[in-house]
């Protein structure tokens, strides 16, 4: 799974560092350009559902199976899109690679299956730091490839297709026991859990963070070729972004062991908003640079906390539905949010796209410590 996350998360990447510019080029105003990488979210966002029944009812292999080959697929349709100049084309690939990129969002949780309650912890670092591994071969894929077929990018879809290939390879091999036969209990309802304060809390928290970072990231890309810097620059911006939301997997779940998960939100929401306040200073290369592997820390930091406080916020026969609830309220937000910056890029420039997110993190800030300060007052009234 480990493998298979280094090769999905690089294909995946290939699409943040190019679909934008692509957008640019083949959709039909400018302030569609980000709909191919808001069209992947939706991608996502509509595939968390039938991956966790399928996975249930036949099995993840299967599952896995299928969302890869769709990766595989969609590489090839893009390249088809951009020689045919069909932005729905284009569009059409990159909703089949969201389904990819939910399937392998499931990696981490396929490790655990039939592991020891000792060894679950370590699966699931060894399968999130391949995205280490992503960072460098997605950008490197298109940057040694987004000139050699006769039109840009077509060679660097192939390319993507060929990641998610070698992805394919390391699932077949992939061996699990099926998932345990669910009780006969009733399941929660949704709307019972969006009532409970602490779950509540951690979806606001997790949407916020994956939003904010979504919409710069979506955005960063054009914006530095709209400012005069070349599209290598892009590509390696988007690979210190990508660094930076999966190197600290090393040593985050341990800070939340340590610090607690609300104390390492509040510190990814302040690097979320130290890389606004980075982007908001010029077009300086090295702004882009640096605001982007903040964003990406800032990202791993919020992103570990609030899944840390969604598994605590349920009960264990809850957290199938409650984790798949999380993930559609996060990717419908991020849908809508990458299609919004795409038009605030066109028509405000990129300090109107991240002064746009600067609210919601405000937002966030206040909801964690209002909460905060509502437990001290309970500490309080219990003390003698």
């Amino acid at each position: 799974m480990s493998v298979a996350q280094a090769f999905s998360g690089a294909a995946i990447t290939v699409l943040f560092a190019t679909g934008a510019i692509v957008g640019a080029t083949l959709a039909p105003e400018p302030g569609w350009a980000t709909a191919p990488i808001s069209i992947f979210v939706v991608g996502m966002a509509l595939s968390t559902v039938p991956v966790g029944v399928t996975s249930r009812r036949w099995g993840r292999r299967p599952t896995l199976l299928l969302g890869t080959t769709l990766g595989v697929l969609s590489g090839a349709l893009a390249s088809s899109a951009i020689l045919a100049a069909s932005f729905r084309l284009f569009l059409l690939a990159c909703f089949l690679n969201g389904f990819h990129a939910a399937v392998s969002l499931t990696y981490r949780f396929a490790a655990t299956d039939g592991a020891t309650d000792e060894f679950r912890p370590k699966a699931i670092s060894y399968v999130l730091v391949a995205g280490v591994a992503s960072a460098i071969l997605g950008p490197q894929a298109v940057q040694h490839s987004f000139d050699l077929g006769p039109a840009p990018y077509v060679a660097s879809y192939l390319a993507q297709g060929a990641l998610a290939l070698l992805a394919l390879v390391a699932v077949a091999f992939f061996r699990a026991p099926l998932a345990p036969a669910a009780s006969g209990a009733p399941p929660t309802p949704a709307s019972a859990l969006l009532r409970r304060p602490p779950y509540l809390l951690a979806v606001f928290c997790g949407l916020v963070a994956y939003t904010a970072m979504n919409m710069v990231m979506t955005a960063a890309p054009l914006a530095m070729t709209l400012c005069g810097h070349s599209n290598a620059d892009a590509n390696l911006g988007i690979q210190w972004h990508v660094l930076g939301m999966y190197a600290p997997s090393f040593v985050s779940g341990a800070m939340v062991s340590r610090f607690g998960a609300r104390r390492m939100i509040l510190a990814g929401l302040a690097l979320l908003g130290s890389a606004i306040v980075v982007n908001l200073g010029g077009d300086e290369l090295w702004r882009f640079w640096l605001g982007l592997a903040a964003l990406g820390v800032g990202w791993n930091f919020a992103f570990v906390g609030a899944t840390t406080l969604v598994v605590e916020s349920l009960a264990p026969e809850e957290r199938t539905r409650g984790q798949s609830l999380n993930d559609f309220i996060i990717f419908g937000a991020m849908a809508a949010g990458s299609l919004l910056s795409g038009g605030l890029l066109a028509s405000g420039g990129w300090s109107t796209v991240n002064m746009v997110v600067a609210p919601a993190l405000l937002a966030a800030f206040a909801a964690l410590f209002s909460k905060a300060a509502r437990s001290q007052q309970r500490r309080d009234g219990a003390a003698p």
